[in-house]
């Protein structure tokens, strides 16, 4: 009886740690477009960040957010010329 308990236990444990993982990779998915913004200290994050939570859950909405996030404002690309 110990072992199928202990055998139940760990399948357990092992299905938990991988939902975790997923869920994570998924969050971690989910978020890129912010992240991006926030590493190349994009100026509007933040505006970026709310496409991301009320639009990210559609395909379109987070790639207009990571397209976004990778575009240089025009102030900053006059800066640089």
């Amino acid at each position: 009886m110990d072992g199928i308990l202990a055998q139940i236990d760990l399948s357990f444990v092992l299905w938990a740690i991988v939902i975790g993982f997923g869920l994570g990779v998924a969050a971690w998915l989910y978020f890129l477009p912010t992240t991006v913004a926030r590493a190349r200290r994009h100026p509007q994050a933040t505006a970026i960040l709310i496409l991301n939570i009320f639009l990210g859950w559609t395909f379109l909405g987070w790639v207009a957010a990571l397209v976004w996030a990778f575009t240089v404002p025009r102030q900053a690309a006059a800066d640089r010329a």
